[in-house]
């Protein structure tokens, strides 16, 4: 007799469906498993073996076969521990074969029988959805998987709960969704004293998605004022809440099954190595680029970072996701974040301090920063200097806004933004906007284009340079709830690009 069952592998955010069929036939005692299984799927068959036998099931002497179809898809993970169980029972008349085949099943199995929280709940939810297929998973999994509310989720806690439920003895409720987690954030904006101009970038860059570098000596407040950052970012939309769930929900990293509406905020250190920032590794698994999609990706002390690794950089920039190609596996991940990052002027960082700075000045400054190559410099919208705190303001009281108060202007500016590429599948953000769009929204009246067409001469601006200055001045114009853009709007933008 052979039965089905169905489940999914994973390459990237999107589920593939896999169809697990289970054939019991005369011959030799044998149990094995086809169909490009890597090592994990191929031990299934002991722990679902030691499973049955703690509820006193006895596998016939028969030659049981596995296939994982489509054969040639890479099966990897152990949660097709209970796919591979249901369609084994299914075969032995233990489950109703309907009930198999209308199941999608995932999850883990311990030697006793219960059922261990995988990885993938929610992109799994998903696919079951779009095969009009009830999903079973382990319990641990369920809240996550229950936010998908077009698919019925049961969360068993053992493969026995699995048996009862599908023959009727004690049917398991629809699981519910985890809660909605808005944590506040616990640093705000009006602790940073003096920086005017940074803060001012800051809510620019927050507003209309922009990369932002912010160059200084140490202890300015550059660090400071990028951990604020998440304060005056406005929540996830429930588009983005799904995008972002999904690729957390492959790296393990939704809690109780709750979904955060907060803003990824992303911030490897130095020594990451480029499969850690890109992604890659054995499974290619996504990198800090994905996991901070949607969100903020700092970068402190970005001439620190291996060069190779910067570079990688520059595509995901401009396109918003990233393929992670290996020889065994062409994954395709989203990433489009905002890059803020961080840097000291030179190695000692005390290069505009004659009293401080190294007797190699001002040569120790053009190599460091050298590092940074043109092209991933030009992808910074805004660059500014952030000068030391002088004694006298460290000494006053907190005086400058809140981050209640800065993120009410940005969540203006976006909405503004909202209605504006409402009807664009290109743009949702200034940062997006481009070709025939970009030249709408943010077009110049004549002295602004003079301003323009004089700063890129003296300056040098690229295509590309021109084009964020653009979209930079947009925001700011949205800032001011200006329809039009302004010449002091596209100064104040230009001095952003062309001021450090």
């Amino acid at each position: 007799m052979i039965s089905r069952a169905h489940t999914v592998a994973f390459q990237g955010v999107d589920a593939c469906p896999v169809e697990v069929q289970c054939a019991v036939a005369p011959g030799l005692p044998a149990f094995s498993i086809v169909g490009l299984p890597d090592k994990a799927v191929s031990e299934a068959r002991d722990r679902v073996r030691s499973a049955l036998a703690t509820m006193s099931i006895a596998l016939p002497s028969k030659r049981i076969t596995i296939n994982l179809s489509p054969a040639d898809l890479p099966k990897e993970g152990s949660h097709f521990d209970l796919p591979i169980a249901v369609a084994l029972l299914a075969a032995l008349e233990i489950l109703p074969p309907e009930a198999a085949e209308e199941t999608l099943s995932l999850g883990e199995l311990s030697l006793d029988g219960t059922l261990v929280a995988i990885n993938g709940a929610l992109p799994a939810a998903l696919a079951a959805a779009e095969q009009d297929r009830r999903l079973l998973c382990p319990k641990g999994s369920s809240a996550e998987a229950a936010w998908v509310e077009a698919t019925p989720v049961i969360g068993a806690a053992s493969l026995s709960d699995v048996i009862r439920h599908f023959t009727g003895q004690g049917v398991i409720p629809p699981a519910s969704p985890g809660e909605v987690m808005d944590t506040p954030a616990e640093k705000d904006l009006a602790d940073v004293k003096g920086q005017d101009i940074a803060r001012r970038a800051l809510e620019i860059a927050a507003a209309g998605r922009h990369h932002l570098l912010m160059t200084g000596p140490p202890g300015a407040g550059k660090s400071m004022l990028a951990a604020r950052l998440p304060s005056i970012l406005p929540p996830l939309t429930p588009q983005e809440a799904l995008e972002t769930s999904m690729i957390q929900s492959i790296c393990g990293l939704i809690k109780a099954g709750g979904v955060s509406r907060a803003r990824p905020y992303r911030a490897p250190h130095h020594t990451a190595s480029m499969a850690a920032i890109v992604g890659g590794g054995r499974r290619a698994q996504p990198g800090e680029i994905s996991l901070a999609h949607n969100g903020v990706l700092f970068l402190d002390e970005l001439p620190e970072f291996a060069r190779a690794v910067l570079e990688t950089l520059r595509q995901p920039l401009e396109t918003g996701d990233v393929m992670v190609a290996r020889a065994n596996a062409h994954v395709r991940y989203p990433s489009r974040f905002m890059l803020v990052a961080a840097a000291n002027p030179c190695h000692c960082g005390h290069l505009a301090d004659p009293a401080r700075a190294c007797a190699r000045a001002p040569a120790c400054g053009a190599d460091y920063l050298g590092r940074i190559s043109g092209p991933l410099m030009d992808r910074f919208d805004l660059r500014i200097d952030v000068e030391p705190v002088a004694f006298a303001d460290l000494e006053r009281a907190r005086s400058g806004e809140s981050s209640a108060a800065v993120a009410a202007r940005v969540a203006t500016a976006r909405a503004i933004q909202a209605d504006r590429y409402a009807r664009c599948a290109a743009a949702t953000v200034n940062a997006d906007a481009e070709g025939a769009v970009l030249e709408e929204v943010a077009a110049l009246d004549g002295d602004s284009r003079a301003l323009m067409a004089q700063a890129a001469d003296r300056f040098g601006l690229s295509a590309r340079g021109y084009h964020r200055v653009l979209r930079v001045a947009r925001t700011i114009a949205d800032l001011d709830a200006e329809p039009r853009i302004l010449r002091e709007h596209l100064a104040e933008a230009l001095s952003y690009r062309i001021g450090s």
